[in-house]
């Protein structure tokens, strides 16, 4: 859970840190990366360029000189497929092609993120406004787009809630079936109900936990790995601006590593996030390495968030200001800059 609003336009301009076509880090690293929000903001009568925005070409140069490999990439289901199983919209689907060809221009990998809590204008995916086949129609097109590219994962939904774990791992596997189906071999990224959060993974919140009910996900490719969310704050909510449960936070988060290791599955920390105060950024530390430490069942991370539109007043932003970098960027940085630790691989990206 987190923000997630239309924002006023960050004044300033982003300086250039790399030339196009430059390389963030190596191919067999994990992931080390940054949500570059925008696509999924504002209500959906908003135009383009208004209302909401994908990321800029400054934008994602910055973030690839900072050594960043990976951008999740958020945007609505509604926007790029208006009306379920149709079509998806020309203009809506050429913005996001383009924004997927710059981002892997600079050999960073991009995380497809609809980023729609398992709704569709509001509707449960599986109620009758919603049936399951229309979220598998939505990832048959889409698959299809993308079958193959090499630096295009699929996030199967953003932070699914109020639907029960079966449920969600039912419609999940379903969707799993025809991204395979539809010759896609990429990697796919599954969430769970519950917003996703470490500190629930384990908790009976909609008819069974995550990390029992999850044990039945099937994919005919063997490729995919479960996608994490952890904030830090009083709720582990994202959006009350401290760290108060740090402690708590990072011990789910190894809670959530113990599981993988000890079932044989993979596990991905899709969103984290933190004020810029010095006892904030420091956890990011501990996060990062904890998650290095591991890299057999870590295939790695993307930091809540940056983009374009983001406010300077708000706390988890990391776009740079006018001043220059975020505060954050120190917590990150003993992972972000360990080019020897990037080269020696990740054993988590590797398996199948």
């Amino acid at each position: 859970m987190k923000r997630n609003f239309l924002f006023c336009l960050i004044s300033g301009v982003v300086a250039l840190a790399t030339p196009l076509g430059s390389t963030a880090a190596s191919d067999s690293a994990c992931y080390r990366g940054i949500n570059l929000a925008g696509a999924e903001f504002g209500n959906l009568e908003g135009v383009y360029g208004e209302g909401y925005i994908y990321p800029s070409l400054e934008t994602i140069t910055y973030f690839a000189g900072k050594g960043f490999n990976t951008v999740r990439l958020p945007f609505l289901w509604e926007r790029l497929q208006p009306k379920l199983n149709s079509e998806f919209d020309p203009a809506e689907l050429d913005r996001l092609r383009e924004t997927v060809a710059t981002i892997g221009s600079f050999n960073q990998t991009v995380i497809l993120d609809p980023h729609n809590y398992a709704r569709y204008f509001g509707k449960l995916i599986g109620t009758e406004e919603v049936p399951v086949s229309a979220f598998v129609d939505f990832w048959r097109r889409l698959a299809e787009e993308f079958a193959g590219d090499k630096h295009v994962v699929f996030g199967l939904m953003n932070e699914p809630f109020d639907i029960s774990s079966t449920d969600w791992r039912d419609a999940s596997n379903a969707a799993i079936a025809q991204i395979r189906k539809s010759g896609a071999d990429n990697l796919i990224l599954v969430p769970g109900t519950s917003w996703s959060g470490a500190h629930s993974w384990f908790g009976d919140w909609y008819g069974g936990a995550n990390a029992e009910v999850l044990l039945d996900i099937k994919d005919p490719a063997n490729n995919y790995a479960f996608e994490i969310h952890q904030y830090f704050d009083d709720d582990f909510s994202g959006t009350l601006n401290n760290c108060s449960r740090a402690s708590d936070a990072v011990d789910s988060i190894r809670r959530v590593g113990e599981w993988l290791r000890k079932t044989g599955q993979r596990g991905f920390l899709g969103e984290f996030g933190v004020p810029g105060t010095p006892e904030c950024t420091a956890v990011l530390t501990d996060v990062v390495k904890l998650l290095d430490q591991d890299k057999s069942s870590w295939i790695g991370w993307t930091y809540w968030a940056a983009g374009d539109w983001w406010p300077e007043t708000e706390e988890l932003n990391i776009q740079p200001t006018k001043n220059g970098d975020r505060p954050q960027l120190k917590g990150l940085a003993p992972v972000l800059n360990d080019f020897v630790g990037a080269t020696e691989g990740c054993p988590a990206l590797e398996r199948r």
